[in-house]
């Protein structure tokens, strides 16, 4: 047994951890734009970077530094450092070198416009106004941010049947670009629990599929999608069970608020798929689900149109069968086994579920075990505007 209580102190959560956010002048009217994670002694770190070829020069950098131990992360907003060649690796080392010498193996993570390079000079002089002791995790999370509407952050304090304990904590940027596999997000969690590196990248890789990997904004994925998580150890406990749930909590409320701040969204959907004929045919319809265009637009006009939905499902090239699928809104079903149940005053129900900021869709196709639940958002005029103008 054990017992999770939420804290407020985000990647400061654990012992031993520093965060604070600066401003090196890369966001308009001086708004923090870099971030600093700190720990006082050094880190296992797992992680999970973006499926897209086309890299960023801070996940490659990291790659290429093998297996190894760090004490310190760096993120910068406003430049994605994508696209950039050599040059861009280059350009990390340059600026990593200058700092403190407690340091040890810093790794970079950037966010921001693909196909500039850094501004080198105003992230060195950016970092030279960290303090290390500081504990500011609001501050970092709101550094770290582009397009998002408000920072994200959890932590959580786990009390094992014993009467150890260790905390576990995380920030997280990510509004657009999003259809994680991964997307333009970057997660950072920290923790002082006592787990090995190899257990650590076993449990990330795991949980980062019904989390991250199950969430959509706009079905893009962004060159520089970053999951990192760092342990000191400093708790001395650890238990793999109480470890996985809250990792997965964490991950979860972090992916589902980047899928409620989508950029111009108003609607946050869970897309719950069973009766498939394997997991992995669920995880298709439900992804098809969250990436429609179609099925987008209809929750921003708050349009109950289930037709969508059964049209979504038939072309996701799953097994699937009308006489056997059943459609509902949150616990109304409007489509039961090849039966029409959406009259005047069912449509009218419907209606109400779509006005909600959060609901459910439910697809049961009928025909076995499999099941997949993925998150995904309305897509409206903003969204447009918002991508239209990125870059001025």
């Amino acid at each position: 047994m054990y017992k999770l209580t939420k804290l407020e102190s985000g990647v400061c959560a654990a012992d031993g951890f520093y965060a604070d956010g600066v401003s090196a002048g890369l966001k308009a009217e001086n708004a923090k734009d870099m971030a600093f994670i700190y720990s006082s002694s050094i880190c296992e770190i797992a992680s999970v970077f973006t499926t897209n070829k086309m890299t960023a020069a801070p996940i490659r950098h990291f790659r290429a530094k093998g297996d190894f131990k760090t004490n310190f992360v760096l993120i910068n907003a406003k430049n994605a450092n994508a696209m950039t060649g050599k040059a861009g690796i280059a350009d990390i080392e340059e600026i990593l070198t200058t700092l403190p010498k407690e340091i040890k193996n810093p790794v970079m993570s950037s966010t921001g416009v693909i196909g500039v390079r850094v501004p080198k000079e105003r992230l060195i002089a950016g970092a030279k106004l960290f303090d290390l002791t500081k504990r500011e995790p609001n501050s970092a999370a709101n550094a770290i941010m582009t397009t998002d509407s408000f920072s994200k952050e959890i932590a959580f304090r786990v009390e094992l049947e014993d009467g150890a304990s260790f905390n576990i904590g995380a920030m997280a940027k990510g509004a657009g670009m999003i259809n994680p596999a991964m997307a333009t997000m970057l997660c950072f969690i920290t923790t002082d629990a006592k787990v090995s590196k190899s257990e650590m990248q076993e449990l990330l890789d795991e949980v980062t599929l019904t989390t991250f990997n199950a969430a959509s904004v706009d079905g893009d994925t962004s060159t520089n999608d970053t999951v990192m998580l760092l342990s000191n150890a400093l708790s001395g406990s650890y238990n793999r069970e109480a470890f996985r749930d809250a990792l997965h909590k964490i991950m979860l409320f972090l992916a589902t608020e980047m899928v409620a701040d989508g950029e111009g969204a108003t609607k946050m959907v869970t897309y719950k798929v069973t009766g498939a004929k394997s997991n992995a045919e669920a995880e298709v319809v439900a992804k098809a689900l969250s990436n429609s265009l179609l099925v987008k637009t209809a929750l921003y006009g708050e349009d109950p149109n289930w037709g969508r939905i059964a049209s979504t499902v038939g072309a996701s090239g799953v097994d699937a069968d009308e006489e056997t699928l059943s459609i509902s809104f949150n616990d109304l079903c409007v489509y039961k086994s090849g039966v029409l149940l959406f009259d005047a005053a069912m449509e009218e129900r419907a209606s109400a579920v779509m006005k909600l900021d959060r609901f459910t869709i439910s697809c049961d196709l009928g025909l076995a075990e499999g099941s997949f639940t993925s998150y995904g958002c309305d897509l409206g005029y903003e969204y447009v505007k918002i991508n239209a103008d990125y870059r001025t």
